[in-house]
Formats: C-alpha cells, structure tokens, sequence
C-alpha cells in the first residue's frame, strides 16, 4: 500500500469540505428516484454518499429508519434500538432524523454514550429512551 505524501501533515485548505454548506445540502437537496446514484445504497460499511451529490441526505435517513422501523412492526421486535453516532460532519443531522422517525413510530431508543449532550438530554415519547439518557 503506498502512503500518502500528506500523511501526517495538516490537510490542505483546498482538500477540506465547507461544513455549513454540507449540512445545508443534507435538509436541502433531494434525491430524484429515477436517477440509480441517487437512491439509497449500502457498501460494506453502510450507507454512503455526498449530500453535495444528493447520495446522502435527510430524505435518504428517513426512507432507511422508517424501513428499520417497519421491520420491526412485522416481526413483533419491542425491545429497544441501541443507538450511536460517529464523527463524520453529517453524524448529527442524521442523527436527528433518525430519532425523529423513530419516535414518530414509538421506538424506544438507547443511545451510546458518545453521543453529543445536547442530545442526550433531548426529551422523549418512548419512556425506556428518556431512562436511558438520564
């Protein structure tokens, strides 16, 4: 495996992504169905994509949890979702989407404890996540 010249020197200006501009593209941009990039799609490590391409955004979350939460209508699983997050600039709205699908659907939820403290003192329906997070 080659190794980078730029490994282990701070990234170049050019090289970093406007995070504002990201986020805006997350709630802003909306995938078109009939175009086969945009749609939801999974690699080996999950769900990836560009909010910039339309390949990861809110409405991509929302189709994904709402899937998650339909599974688990139909095969009678009650118990809670343990949840957490990583540090990738779209973590947090993503993470918001999530739980707000989620809750719409009476999904208890269990977060990790790396996950922001705003976040974990959010009010919530579902009682076994409001416990969790105390």
């Amino acid at each position: 495996m080659n190794v980078s010249p730029l490994a282990g020197k701070p990234a170049p200006a050019s090289t970093l992504v406007n995070v504002s501009r990201l986020v805006t593209a997350y709630y802003a941009e909306h995938p078109d169905p009939s175009v086969a990039p945009e749609r939801v799609a999974f690699g080996t490590s999950g769900h990836r994509g560009s909010a910039f391409e339309r390949t990861f955004n809110e409405a991509h979350i929302l189709a994904i949890t709402q899937a998650i939460c339909l599974y688990r209508q139909t095969h009678g699983i009650e118990g809670p979702l343990f949840m957490g997050m990583d540090t990738h600039a779209l973590s947090e709205p993503a993470f918001a989407s999530a739980i707000e699908m989620l809750a719409a659907n009476g999904v208890d939820v269990i977060m990790d404890s790396g996950v922001p403290r705003a976040w974990s003192r959010a009010r919530w329906r579902s009682p076994c996540g409001r416990a969790a997070t105390r």
